[in-house]
């Protein structure tokens, strides 16, 4: 269980840096190149997935690498990265259109929504442990 909510903390600190490269992506892409708002923010939300999964790779599921890095990062983006991108469009368009909220703050709202499931689907399926860690001793 300590190891579980370090491995938390862990992810929160990644993510955070990844919060970052979202917001400034997503704002540099409406801003400053006038893509609307949906598809800036799937790049957006790309862009912060390709940052994450080097950090959790080599910091938050370091202790965990057995697999090619390609075929983990494949599993990541099809994961957790398809997840953010559909969850963060459905959540930015019903904030932005239905509460008319502003852009940054909606999709900082999205992505606080979809960490969770993104924690429990990285630990259990694309950095999964070893099966001697992921199964208690007796």
């Amino acid at each position: 269980m300590e190891r579980t909510f370090v491995r938390f903390l862990k992810f929160n600190a990644v993510g955070g840096m990844g919060i970052l490269v979202q917001l400034g992506a997503l704002a540099i892409l409406k801003s400053s190149l006038h893509l609307d708002y949906l598809p800036a923010t799937a790049l957006a939300v790309e862009a912060a997935v390709l940052h994450n999964f080097v950090w959790h790779e080599r910091f938050t599921w370091a202790d965990r690498l057995r697999e090619n890095s390609l075929r983990r990062f494949v599993k990541f983006n099809l994961t957790t990265g398809m997840f953010s991108i559909t969850g963060n469009l459905l959540i930015m368009k019903w904030l932005i259109e239905s509460l008319k909220m502003q852009y940054l703050l909606a999709n900082a709202i999205a992505i606080v929504l979809c960490s969770i499931v993104n924690f429990v689907v990285s630990d259990r399926a694309v950095f999964r442990a070893p099966r001697s860690e992921s199964q208690p001793s007796i």
